[in-house]
């Protein structure tokens, strides 16, 4: 027998199902702040992930690449928003639309060990905002992430939010960083001795519980911030706060892709335990100049829909879409399974799940009792005389009780489906 590969997962109903219904609601919720769909490959060119989220990431170590048939290096996606940002500036989009707001979902890839909400080959939600520097667009979508993740049921989602200003004051604050670091670095651990080197910001993020007591001490960016990164970040948190959209500062947060300037944030979850972020993004205000366009600001986030399956089962939250009433017809005798199948067309119009029994060397007595091990609740029986004329038995399973409708009746056979209607 050949098994799955480690680190990837068959998503069977009603899970699968649950993130149709997620990423249904996603589509339809950001729709109303103005963004569209948008579908990007599920692999690019490996130059185009390695100039964005940057070699010396962890994304960028773990990607999948490999050689296509005429030798040119290529990458499953590990990440989404590199894909979008290549299709704005191939498709010319900044020439058509000053402001460009998308959205997509999809799997993603990078190996990485396999844990619960974590897995090689992953599920995201995500937007891409093109065209808008003004603060007010990271509270917009800050706001959008919230209540898209209240409207799922989460009660109380808190954006943990920080700053780590562009490119010239982040010049000055990784020296002082690294000068702080450097005098600690036989206790770091092994990962930020090779981040100290390539990705000092991300020794920030470090959950080594040995790092964490060194960086407790090291110096945070907010001190070297540049007016006008200092002037965009207030703005922010008070626009926030006007809006009593709850926040933390976290000013040793920091995320793992190169590309991210001034606004970051991550959602998090006690539900999660070490893997707990839900929601994460922030401004990229460089990646498009970067990867060959004009220079245009831009912010996002993604949303990893394992561990949001995981939250909100945990909080109990409806996310199984409701099964439509459901009847089994059972067809015995000459031309009856024709006419259900004539039938089962005309009560999935009505948007009732049908299913047909086509066993017809069984008995009815027999196929009953098999409907109901299958937990049916609803049985439409066509035999001979019924279908001479033209009324159908329907049996309540549950109950036992059952009564004949006429075949105009079956128009509008809801009315007569009460109580418990799922498999």
């Amino acid at each position: 027998m050949i098994n799955a590969p480690k680190g990837v997962e068959d998503i069977l109903p009603p899970k699968s199902e649950a993130y149709s219904l997620i990423e249904k609601e996603a589509a339809f919720f950001f729709s109303l702040y103005g963004y569209r769909q948008i579908r990007i490959p599920t692999f690019e060119k490996t130059e185009l992930f390695l100039r964005s989220v940057g070699e010396e990431t962890d994304v960028g170590k773990q990607m999948y690449t490999f050689k296509d048939k005429r030798g040119r290096s290529i990458s499953l996606r590990p990440e989404g928003t590199a894909g979008v940002v290549r299709a704005y500036i191939e498709h010319k989009i900044f020439r058509k639309e000053k402001l460009w707001k998308v959205c997509y979902q999809g799997p993603m890839f990078r190996y990485e060990r396999p844990q619960a909400g974590r897995l090689r080959e992953f599920y995201q939600i995500g937007v891409e905002c093109f065209g808008e520097e003004n603060p007010w667009i990271d509270v917009e979508i800050l706001e959008m992430a919230f209540f898209f993740l209240k409207r799922l049921g989460l009660n109380a989602p808190q954006i943990n939010l920080n700053s780590i200003g562009c490119k010239d004051c982040r010049k000055d604050y990784i020296i002082k960083l690294k000068s702080y670091l450097e005098k600690n670095i036989n206790f770091l651990c092994d990962t930020c001795k090779r981040r100290f080197y390539f990705n000092p910001l991300r020794i920030l993020d470090c959950k080594n519980e040995k790092c964490n007591v060194i960086l407790k001490k090291a110096p945070t960016i907010e001190n070297f911030l540049c007016s006008s990164c200092k002037e965009h970040f207030e703005a922010v948190k008070e626009k926030l706060s006007s809006l009593d959209i709850p926040f933390v500062v976290d000013p040793y947060l920091v995320r793992g892709l190169d590309y991210y300037t001034r606004t970051i944030f991550e959602i998090k979850s006690s539900y999660l335990g070490s893997q707990d972020t839900i929601c994460a993004g922030g401004r990229y205000d460089n990646l498009i100049e970067e990867l060959g366009g004009p220079s245009i600001p831009a912010m996002g986030f993604a949303i990893g829909v394992e561990r949001l399956f995981l939250v909100l089962q945990r909080v109990n939250a409806k996310i199984f879409p409701p099964a439509p009433p459901c009847i089994l017809v059972i067809p015995f005798g000459k031309g009856c399974t024709e006419k259900g199948i004539l039938i089962a067309r005309s009560l999935r119009s009505q948007g009732i799940q049908v299913r047909m029994d086509f066993d017809e060397k069984r008995s009815l007595s027999s196929r009953l009792r098999r409907a109901s091990k299958k937990n049916f609740p609803w049985v439409l029986i066509i035999g001979e005389e019924e279908l001479k004329q033209k009324r159908y038995i329907l049996k309540n399973m549950r109950s036992g009780d059952q009564e004949y409708l006429q075949e105009e009746q079956l128009e509008n056979i809801k009315s007569h489906l009460k109580g418990e209607n799922k498999v």
